[in-house]
């Protein structure tokens, strides 16, 4: 399972990690619904279970993901200012996407 990271998202998450309440979690990126073909996407902060792996994104952020969702093998999380600030959480490999 890999999770890629722009460097606009990791600099947000870490700043998100820094919060209290985000102390002994990690960030976990999830499928909330899938529709045929494509799947769509959020975060939460949360603590890994049985069923997922956490996961170290290539801005060494780790991520919880469920296991052998392959919806979540090769997940994108961007972030943007321009035009507006937003997230985008993609899957290239399956064509999917999701603006959290």
């Amino acid at each position: 399972m890999k999770v890629k990271i722009n460097r606009n998202a990791a600099k947000a998450l870490k700043k998100m990690m820094d919060q209290e309440e985000a102390q002994g979690k990690i960030f976990r990126v999830y499928v909330t619904s899938i529709h045929g073909d494509h799947a769509h996407y959020d975060l939460m902060l949360d603590t890994p279970t049985e069923n997922d792996v956490v996961v170290q994104s290539d801005k060494d952020i780790d991520f919880i993901v469920e296991k052998n969702n392959e919806y979540l093998d090769n997940v994108w999380i961007q972030f943007f200012h321009v035009p507006n600030e937003e997230w985008l959480i993609t899957n290239p490999s399956k064509g999917v996407h999701h603006h959290h």
